[in-house]
């Protein structure tokens, strides 16, 4: 079994940036469709952004523009770069992995998040305010 490490969350003023990282161990980063997920009410995660083992990145239309999914494999680490970050990008993130293509991950119900994402990270927390 794998795990996931979550890191650079923080507080940020709007219109500033992020860089959260997830530390893989247990398979390699390009084995598998990673993603960003952040929470919603209490048991609802939402996708953000995705990436999978084609190197097909996706991302929610409320972040195109502004996050960047991206992979280090020397590393073996996924990133999410945060630019203009607004008060409702406010949440906990979470790294989660799965063997959904890149481009369904958006498209999970979330009785299909819970039930087809196989490993989450322990979540970092990024707020936005002024």
């Amino acid at each position: 079994q794998g795990q996931l490490l979550e890191s650079g969350g923080g507080s940020v003023q709007p219109g500033g940036s992020l860089t959260l990282a997830c530390v893989v161990s247990g398979f390699s980063v390009s084995s598998t469709t990673l993603a960003w997920f952040r929470q919603g009410s209490e048991d609802e995660r939402a996708a953000v952004a995705a990436i999978d083992m084609d190197g097909e990145r996706v991302y929610a239309d409320s972040v195109k523009e502004r996050f960047t999914i991206s992979l280090d494999g020397a590393k073996n680490t996924l990133y999410l770069q945060m630019n203009n970050l607004k008060p409702e990008d406010t949440s906990m993130y979470y790294c989660a992995s799965t063997l959904v293509p890149a481009r369904d991950v958006l498209r999970l119900t979330q009785t299909l998040v819970w039930r087809l994402i196989n490993l989450w990270g322990q979540g970092t927390q990024v707020t936005v305010s002024s």
